[in-house]
């Protein structure tokens, strides 16, 4: 995963992991934790139930170094900021948002400029959201299963 969000020259690329239960998906969120850096994007894609949340708290406590830590929804909050030893983590579930232009009173700018932005329901920023993002596409295989497809820029 080393490089998947560095800066510098950039190129697409796509990984696809099957996620054969919670763990599975945990353990992507560590290292994912473990990669990000200041101005990362992750958009997190896939239906209601498809995993989002869950990658993105695995991705929390990992950061924070808390397991236990309570990381709740923001699906009516739309924002949820996370202190980590490194960059802060700024979570969005933009589901319930109107248009694309409410991001900024979320403080994406700051998201953006000065941590990490884990984003549910990225397509609602249309045109905002950033170009230089890992894409990370969640899939319910059965029961617990998913299958993540990782699309991104790397260097």
């Amino acid at each position: 995963m080393d490089g998947v969000l560095c800066g510098g020259p950039r190129r697409v690329a796509a990984l696809d992991l099957d996620l054969p239960d919670l763990d599975a998906t945990i353990r992507l969120g560590a290292a994912l934790a473990g990669v990000v850096r200041t101005g990362d994007v992750i958009a997190l894609h896939g239906e209601l139930g498809a995993g989002k949340t869950e990658l993105a708290r695995a991705i929390v406590r990992a950061a924070t170094g808390d397991p236990g830590l309570i990381v709740p929804s923001p699906t009516f909050t739309l924002v949820e900021v996370y202190e980590t030893p490194g960059p802060a983590i700024w979570h969005f579930d933009l589901y319930r948002i109107d248009a694309p232009e409410q991001v900024w009173e979320l403080g994406l700018e700051e998201a953006l400029a000065d941590g990490v932005s884990l984003i549910e329901w990225p397509q609602r920023l249309g045109a905002l959201l950033p170009a230089h993002r890992l894409d990370l596409a969640l899939d319910i295989a059965a029961g617990d299963a998913r299958h993540v497809r990782l699309a991104g820029d790397v260097s």
